[in-house]
């Protein structure tokens, strides 16, 4: 009997057989067992190498623009010193850096882990890999600012710290925005009207009938608006003031003559446009056409409020108009709403806007420290007016359905619910009880704005 055969059989055979099988069946259970670590440990590189590649997106976000060489050298470094060690070899073609867009960047790193103890079943390495997208800048974004210029705007210094707290804003968009434009913003101060400038009177959206009928002479003194002065007779002789002695000394007693004052006298402000139960002008941004009940009455305002700038990056023209606001009158929150709305589309009455594109954001912020007081169509200016917390209402319900996102911020008082509900989401609300706070909120608002946020 040769050797192998005495080996495979009889006693000593098969106790040398359980030997061998029992080494061989350890093989793929050390092998199980060491794949297990193996993988545990490549994955805890990959976790290293996705918070690693994260950092180095955030970092080159923050320095963008940049050239493909500035990005693979630059990344590269500050995907090392962010790395740490880990048990997978990488080199600099490891790191793959594109710009499939404007104001995006993609970055992919991969390499191959050696098993330690797996390799005893056949498993020589494994894939390892993390993905990243950033967003640098922000996106293209125009900001509407609807701020209360009413006269409790005086009051518990409010006006001042509205003034610091818009203009640090403007700081924070201005220091975000990569290229001339990126970022616009628009400035709407309200009190029951808004001041559009006396530049626009020849416009063809300014409604004039109301103003004409408001502003203007009477050929009888005493009369100061045209439904008044019509009602009443004159003679065409002046010096005769009864139809009696008209008539008896030659002249004609006939109807009073209104003379509308030149729209040259018109001081820039506007009402709020035509309401009922079909139109509600008044809350949207219908483009106006010839049909008056479109258009923006003129009215002459008894308290001056500051006339709006519509979008701009002249950083330094939107801060001065910042500063000229001054509290005056009392308080119509649709109008202020309204307007913002108006300066972020391409349509008359304001044509700045950019159209809607998938890179371009709108916002407004829409800021007030009281309740509706009067509109066009009620109110007395120093009481609540419920009517015109339903244009408010309507008016956000309208801008939202259009795509607009709104904060809203209360200082002091104001109707929380109806502010509450008119932002975007509850966590755009903002319940400002000093007007030193102010400060802190439009910082908070403008580090959303201006932000930075991976998109996987």
């Amino acid at each position: 009997m040769g050797i192998f055969q005495r080996f495979w059989s009889g006693h000593d055979g098969r106790k040398g057989n359980v030997a061998i099988l029992f080494a061989l069946a350890l093989i793929p259970v050390v092998g199980a067992t060491g794949a297990a670590v193996d993988y545990a440990l490549a994955n805890a590189s990959r976790t290293s190498m996705q918070k690693a590649l994260d950092s180095t997106a955030l970092a080159l976000a923050k320095l963008m623009p940049l050239s493909q060489a500035q990005l693979d050298t630059q990344g590269w470094q500050i995907f090392q010193a962010s790395l740490g060690h880990i048990a997978v070899q990488l080199t600099q073609s490891n790191l793959q850096i594109s710009t499939p867009g404007t104001g995006k960047l993609v970055l992919n790193v991969s390499g191959q882990y050696q098993p330690a103890i797996a390799g005893v079943i056949g498993i020589n390495h494994f894939p390892v890999g993390a993905h990243a997208e950033v967003t640098w800048g922000i996106k293209k974004l125009e900001l509407a600012l609807a701020l209360d210029n009413t006269g409790s705007m005086s009051s518990n210094n409010k006006m001042t710290e509205l003034k610091k707290a818009a203009k640090n804003l403007l700081t924070t968009l201005q220091t975000a925005a990569k290229n001339p434009g990126d970022v616009k913003v628009s400035i709407v101060p309200f009190n029951t009207v808004v001041n559009v400038g006396t530049a626009n009177k020849n416009a063809s959206w300014i409604r004039w009938d109301i103003w004409e009928s408001q502003n203007g002479s009477c050929n009888k003194s005493g009369y100061n608006t045209e439904s008044s002065c019509t009602n009443q007779k004159v003679c065409t002789r002046s010096q005769y003031t009864s139809r009696n002695s008209c008539q008896n000394n030659g002249g004609s007693w006939v109807d009073a003559t209104w003379t509308p004052s030149s729209r040259n006298n018109w001081n820039g402000c506007v009402q709020d446009r035509d309401k009922d139960t079909n139109l509600n002008y008044d809350t949207l941004d219908t483009t106006p056409t010839s049909s008056d009940t479109t258009k923006f009455p003129a009215f002459q305002c008894s308290y001056s409020v500051t006339n709006l700038m519509p979008l701009s990056y002249d950083w330094t023209n939107l801060a001065s108009k910042i500063d000229a606001m001054q509290p005056n009158g009392a308080t119509n929150v649709t109008i202020g709403l309204a307007w913002a709305w108006h300066s972020l589309t391409a349509s008359v009455p304001l044509t700045e806007a950019a159209a809607p594109a998938q890179d371009l954001s709108k916002f407004i912020i829409l800021m007030t420290d009281g309740d509706n007081t009067q509109n066009r169509f009620g109110g007395n200016g120093s009481s609540y007016c419920a009517q015109c917390d339903t244009r408010t209402a309507l008016a956000c319900t309208n801008a939202k359905a259009a795509g607009i996102r709104i904060y809203t911020i209360r200082v002091i008082d104001g109707n929380a619910d109806l502010l509450r509900a008119c932002a975007s989401d509850p966590s755009m609300y903002y319940d400002v009880q000093s007007a030193s706070d102010l400060t802190s909120v439009f910082n908070a608002i403008g580090g959303q704005l201006a932000n930075l946020h991976l998109s996987q």
